[in-house]
């Protein structure tokens, strides 16, 4: 079983998906348009888990009601 990743640590775009509860596919969408804190090594996107916590605040908190970026990408699908 993986460890769970703890607070500043790094995540996969499969650990990000778990994270939000969305596909892994959104989660390369999100980073690919620059949506969702992260970046590249080797060519395999990585996300600081502490950005992320950041990111979903952001999301909550500017979105008077309006659906989170992730909420409405997860409609689509």
């Amino acid at each position: 079983m993986p460890k769970k990743p703890i607070d500043g640590s790094i995540l996969t775009i499969k650990e990000v998906a778990e994270y939000l509860k969305v596909n892994d596919r959104t989660v390369y969408r999100l980073a690919g348009a620059r949506k969702i804190p992260a970046f590249k090594v080797g060519g395999t996107w990585r996300f600081v888990r502490s950005d992320i916590d950041q990111w979903i605040k952001n999301q909550t908190a500017g979105a008077e009601g309006a659906a989170p970026v992730a909420d409405r990408d997860v409609e689509k699908q």
